[in-house]
């Protein structure tokens, strides 16, 4: 038997967000694996209850012991949020940069997960000697510290895993493309190059921070009032341009929410942001004239509990906005952020407070290449063949037939679950496919989307809940009136609702012997679907329905 390399994501192929990538090669009876990013995505209103969701790692679980380490390619939670809810379940080594390693061991001291000396720090530009992989660390361009390309050398060849990454000439802050490097691995030839598909779609180059710190500075300039300034937290070079604002304007700055303060923190901690000026607290910046402070603050896409959604709503014990302030969105609008973004906008501008934001100011650049910035790396890398990830189908699509445009010979399509069989063979083939999934953290348990819970949770969202307690005697006749609760229910007349649900109770019961323990569950299901019929008739809703028989 040959040794094979293998490609297989769990997560990120088909969405924007949750990636996980698994790597092996070896003898198909003894293959060792290297997974590359463990992280999750953020559940919509679909699912109440939930807020994140990361890919099913179940497949990955039973080969642990083959498992040489977990790679991570930068610290946005899409690459590294599930770390602390997977690694207990394999215990591997953990490899990154230092920047992301800071975040890492703050993410496992919230869960209280003792790693020892699992974490291991890799310098910008080093490497990682897992045998059979020998991986490389090659510094990018992104909207985060410390974004890497990974050269994967194995016996059989060379991969290059983007993971996400633009050109930026003027990134400001960290080093910026190690495009010299990207050529000659190049030259030595490229077996696969797995590739960031986010801006495929976008023409052009993506666009430099630099451009982005002239435009607000130059957008502030013109400001007379309070301006308070909401980004993406682990935004650093977008930070930076905030502080540089301030300073270049004569205010200070005041940082709002926990996100913001622990990037701070970190950024400070790798030896980042050393020339900047001090930031004071919210409390104290209440002291301040509203001509000379400049607030930064978390909740860019109208998170319900992010600073931003409290200012607006006038609940922020430390922040006050007026009539005649600025609020400057400097972030992209994440698609399905659309309406409780434009609401949050709406609501601002009736209280007579400026809205800047990228539909009416030059106030935000994407962390990911558009096609000019894609025909760059094409050039540079020229691998065989090229896996998009990092998109949804349509961003997928529109890679693959980019890539036959860049005369790449074997673009191969991919779907989470996929096992694409890059060597030996003639061509790079999708040709088994691995269980994938889903999990839904559901308070502090890992559910699937059918779990009792969820299923719940969203009948109670849409339906309401009714809930029915029958008292009966010992000899066996209901105690005086059932007792009924309700919640959620479009019920205009109470008393006549209850009268009629009373009577539909009572109808049902006498059809079963309540002293009987074996006709009792028929009874509760007998009972449960009656309850439901009568108020669907009478509201049009079917809500979750708890029915209690107790004996006095």
């Amino acid at each position: 038997m040959q040794d094979e390399l293998l490609f297989c994501p769990l997560g990120g192929s088909g969405e924007i967000g949750m990636n996980m990538n698994l790597f092996a090669y070896g003898k198909p009876d003894n293959q060792k694996w290297l997974m590359v990013d463990i992280g999750v995505t953020f559940a919509d209103d679909t699912f109440p209850g939930i807020d994140l969701i990361y890919p099913d790692p179940g497949f990955i679980i039973d080969k642990k012991e083959d498992l040489l380490g977990i790679i991570l390619t930068h610290a946005h939670e899409d690459h590294i949020g599930a770390i602390a809810h997977i690694w207990p379940q394999i215990k591997c080594k953990i490899f990154s940069t230092p920047f992301t390693a800071v975040l890492i061991r703050e993410k496992f001291k919230e869960k209280r997960i003792d790693i020892g000396n699992s974490l291991k720090i890799v310098d910008l530009n080093g490497t990682v000697d897992l045998k059979p992989f020998k991986i490389e660390f090659i510094t990018l361009t992104h909207s985060i510290l410390e974004p890497n390309g990974l050269r994967i050398e194995t016996p059989a060849g060379n991969i290059l895993h983007t993971g996400d990454w633009k050109c930026d000439p003027n990134p400001l802050i960290g080093e910026k493309i190690n495009s010299k490097r990207l050529k000659e691995i190049g030259e030595k030839g490229v077996l696969a190059m797995i590739c960031d598909s986010t801006n495929v779609f976008s023409i052009g180059r993506a666009g430099s921070e630099l451009d982005v710190r002239k435009s607000l500075l130059n957008i502030m300039s013109r400001l007379k009032k309070r301006i308070i300034v909401t980004s993406f937290a682990s935004n650093v070079a977008r930070m930076e341009s905030i502080f540089y604002c301030a300073e270049k304007l004569g205010r200070q700055i005041s940082l709002v929410g926990r996100s913001m303060h622990r990037i701070y923190k970190a950024a400070k901690q790798c030896g980042y942001l050393k020339d900047v000026i001090e930031p004071i607290d919210p409390r104290d910046a209440k002291k301040i004239s509203r001509e000379k402070i400049i607030y930064l603050c978390t909740g860019s896409q109208g998170e319900p509990m992010g600073a931003m959604m409290r200012i607006s709503s006038f609940v922020h014990p430390d922040v006050h906005i007026e009539k005649n302030d600025t609020v400057i969105f400097s972030s992209k609008i994440i698609p399905g952020n659309e309406r409780k973004l434009y609401k949050l906008h709406n609501q601002l501008v009736r209280e007579g407070i400026e809205v800047i934001s990228e539909e009416n100011e030059f106030v935000h650049v994407s962390g990911h290449p558009n096609r000019e910035d894609l025909k760059d790396m094409y050039n540079w890398v020229r691998p065989k063949a090229v896996i998009p990830v990092h998109g949804e189908h349509r961003h997928m699509i529109e890679h693959i037939n980019f890539a036959k445009e860049m005369q790449v010979p074997y673009p191969i399509r991919v779907e989470n679950g996929d096992i694409v069989k890059i060597y030996p063979g003639n061509k790079p083939e999708v040709y088994d496919k691995a269980p994938s999934g889903r999990l839904y953290v559901d308070g502090n348990i890992p559910v699937e989307e059918d779990s009792k819970s969820i299923k719940e949770r969203k009948n109670l969202s849409s339906n309401g809940y009714m809930e029915v307690t029958i008292l009966v005697t010992p000899k066996g006749n209901i105690h005086k009136r059932p007792i009924l609760s309700f919640k959620g229910l479009p019920i205009i007349d109470t008393e006549e609702f209850a009268y009629g649900l009373e009577e539909e109770i009572k109808s049902i019961s006498n059809t079963f012997s309540l002293n009987n323990n074996k006709q009792k569950g028929n009874l509760v299901d007998a009972l449960k679907i009656g309850c439901r019929k009568y108020t669907k008739e009478k509201t049009g809703k079917k809500p979750f329905t708890n029915i209690n028989i107790v004996k006095i």
